[in-house]
């Protein structure tokens, strides 16, 4: 069963002359249990696909449907419980709360659905146990590495029941080794149940995925759902 499916997906900016065609006709569909990476050049739309794909933007044309539900046809509150329960997001700029240590950054959606504090607080240092920092769980993100941080980041987009994952280049802070440990917990995720979508630049991070879609000018160029070899992936990586 298709978690997420973009049907005819444009996104425009601007208007007129200044008129710029972020995203054009993207059908797209992610199913549980499987793992999808985009590769593209810079500026080819790989964010703007995710943060549609999220509900943090909307499209210009098309729909955007998530467990069959349009994100486009949600009010403010019930879009905003959808993303809450059902996805879960590692942005390329992390977005920790600063005030917070890295329990409360991973707790903090459970608690705004209404998890009590102390189960919230548990499968936060769960979750954290489960990326490989779970001693830093008092920590705030000024006392933490920028790889420390991403796995904080992480374990917020997997704690709880996430149908859908969406990850913007999950292993950019992160040495080699960590990286790999972090797909192959995506990985697990996936093969657990959940659907992911990995926007990533890497080709041996992109091998961890059952398909690759490559996006260029807004559009996607290779919808086939192949898994592509090694030279394909850093082909579409330059």
């Amino acid at each position: 069963m298709n978690v997420l499916r973009m049907r005819a997906v444009g996104r425009d900016h601007g208007s007129g002359a200044g008129l710029v065609r972020a995203l054009r006709d993207i059908d797209l569909s992610v199913a549980g249990g499987e793992f999808v990476a985009v590769m593209g050049p810079s500026g080819s739309g790989k964010s703007t696909l995710l943060t549609l794909a999220g509900g943090l933007d909307t499209p210009t044309a098309g729909q955007v449907l998530v467990d069959g539900d349009d994100l486009g046809s949600l009010g403010p509150a019930r879009l905003a419980a959808l993303r809450r329960r059902r996805i879960g997001y590692v942005f390329q700029d992390l977005n920790l709360i600063p005030g917070l240590t890295a329990a409360e950054n991973v707790m903090l959606p459970r608690e705004l659905d209404g998890v009590r504090t102390r189960a919230a607080r548990r499968e936060a240092r769960a979750a954290l146990a489960e990326v490989g920092v779970g001693d830093l769980a008092d920590r705030f993100p000024d006392e933490m590495s920028g790889g420390q941080q991403q796995r904080v980041a992480i374990a917020r987009a997997l704690v709880g029941d996430r149908g859908l994952v969406l990850t913007d280049e999950p292993t950019g802070a992160l040495d080699s080794q960590t990286g790999d440990e972090v797909m192959r917990l995506l990985r697990t995720r996936c093969d657990a149940g959940a659907a992911c979508l990995m926007v990533t630049h890497d080709a041996r991070h992109a091998a961890w995925a059952d398909r690759v879609v490559f996006l260029r000018d807004g559009a996607l160029v290779d919808g086939t759902g192949a898994r592509p070899g090694p030279d394909t992936l850093l082909e579409a990586g330059r």
